[in-house]
């Protein structure tokens, strides 16, 4: 059964940063933007290394990973536990790197892709759902989306 659902891979889709989640040798977290989370199959994703050499000591040590993403409009995101392997050519790399290329242009060099094994994905909900359980999703969009412009502006 597929642990990565459909609204899990719209949300990949679309979702221009995300978080890795790694541990340094020392036992201590590392957190690492990437812009490159890519659905494999449903029970797989990866994301390329293009400047991550902390992040792939990690994996190469311990390739225990969470990769979180959010919309920080709806203030709903998804959180995907798993193993991490390091590909350098292959079927999978190619389809990762070139939705990373294909998104961001040609000139970014791909050392890696890191493809995880998800084998727990879990909903991240902020906690507007659980005090307002009848939230209208498009209304906090909309409310956010207000409150983000007149911080920007």
């Amino acid at each position: 059964m597929a642990l990565i659902t459909a609204e899990m891979e719209d949300m990949i889709a679309s979702t221009a940063l995300c978080y890795v989640a790694t541990v340094n040798a020392d036992g201590t977290p590392n957190l690492s933007p990437k812009a490159s989370l890519a659905k494999i199959d449903g029970n797989t994703l990866g994301f390329c290394n293009v400047a991550s050499p902390q992040t792939i000591a990690n994996l190469r040590a311990n390739p225990s990973l969470e990769v979180n993403i959010v919309d920080i409009f709806t203030r709903r995101g998804f959180r995907f536990k798993g193993t991490a392997t390091l590909l350098e050519e292959g079927d999978e790399f190619d389809l990762v790197a070139n939705r990373f290329l294909d998104r961001a242009g040609p000139d970014y060099i791909i050392l890696q892709v890191v493809r995880i094994a998800v084998d727990r994905a879990l909903p991240v909900n902020s906690p507007l759902y659980s005090v307002y359980p009848d939230s209208d999703i498009d209304e906090v969009r909309r409310t956010y989306m207000d409150v983000y412009m007149k911080s920007a502006g």
